[in-house]
């Protein structure tokens, strides 16, 4: 997988996000284990304890969990995944209302915008 770094944002708020990425889009299974810290930080390119500040946290929201000796896995915990998908997505339907109506865009020509591009899809 490759790893590109926006330095506007610290590197490690951007490893959760990524994990968290995979975690929801099915990429990490439930229960799948996950690389070491050392192999994450080198194939990242980042200090291995970049990388553990964000397992940790990843950890502390119990999107991960370890077993001694075995190592770190995702979460099998198929509520908390659930809730971290309609948070993030929650987010992203907030922050594009934010750049239309910036736009200048009215509440009725956002959700037709919407509306023809999930037309589009089918």
């Amino acid at each position: 997988m490759s790893w590109a770094f926006d330095n506007s944002v610290p590197i490690y708020i951007q490893i959760i996000d990524r994990i968290k990425l995979l975690i929801i889009s099915g990429k990490l299974a439930p229960g799948e284990k996950i690389a070491s810290v050392r192999d994450l930080a080198e194939e990242s390119g980042v200090n291995p304890n970049t990388m553990q500040r964000a397992l940790t946290e990843l950890e502390r929201e119990g999107l991960i969990h370890s077993v001694r000796t075995s190592g770190k896995f995702v979460t099998e915990d198929g509520d908390s995944v659930r809730q971290l998908r309609e948070k993030m997505a929650q987010e992203k339907i907030e922050a594009l209302f934010s750049s239309l109506t910036g736009l200048r865009y009215s509440r009725e020509e956002i959700a037709k915008l919407v509306s023809e591009r999930v037309n589009q899809n089918g």
